[in-house]
């Protein structure tokens, strides 16, 4: 069994929040069109001026998200 990765980009300032929820779309339309699966997609808002977004996808697929989409950081999630 494959190993999940949490992708991560995180955004800082005043409009961080929004958008981090602006940069979730585009993860879910990548997924669907390039036929990827995943498992989660949403964002994490560690106070006003630092808003994560992120996508959990199997270890199998990181290398194909992370080499389209440059995520500023990884993590085993």
């Amino acid at each position: 069994m494959s190993r999940k990765i949490k992708l991560i980009w995180d955004f800082r300032g005043e409009e961080s929040l929004e958008t981090a929820k602006h940069h979730t779309i585009h993860l879910k339309e990548f997924a669907t069109l390039e036929k990827l699966p995943f498992y989660e997609i949403d964002i994490h808002e560690k106070n006003p001026m630092l808003v994560s977004a992120f996508i959990i996808v199997d270890e199998t697929d990181m290398k194909t998200f992370r080499d389209a989409l440059k995520p500023h950081r990884g993590e085993v999630a």
